[in-house]
């Protein structure tokens, strides 16, 4: 990758695995794993909330995990599995990487790629 100000990887995974995108445990797990594959440093705990209860077409845990170089965010729908990740920062890291840890803690059936680069 060239040199940028930030990256900017943008997931949507199509068709999860429901029992693990409603796990409060296994997205959590899926975070800490995901900070340390990429090589980014975790500031405090994840936030992650369960959202949207009164719509079931949207419902789902919303999770934030700040990072050292900026911010891991995403949303899980419970009803069809279906998961939108982003990660932000002025750090590089492997989107392979991102792939791969996905794909061992929400078992996708695909993954629409988004990548960015950043600069003002």
């Amino acid at each position: 990758m060239a040199e940028y100000w930030g990256y900017h990887l943008v997931l949507d995974c199509n068709g999860c695995d429901t029992k693990k995108v409603t796990s409060r445990d296994n997205i959590y797990d899926f975070i800490k794993t995901l900070v340390k594959e990429i090589d980014m440093k975790a500031y405090k705990e994840p936030m992650i909330e369960h959202f949207a209860t009164h719509n079931p077409d949207a419902a789902g845990f919303s999770f934030v995990q700040l990072i050292e170089t900026s911010s891991i965010t995403g949303h899980l729908v419970d009803k069809n599995g279906d998961a939108y990740i982003d990660i932000f920062s002025c750090k590089e890291f492997e989107i392979e990487t991102v792939k791969k840890v996905v794909d061992k803690f929400f078992a996708p059936k695909k993954i629409k790629v988004i990548f960015l680069t950043r600069q003002a």
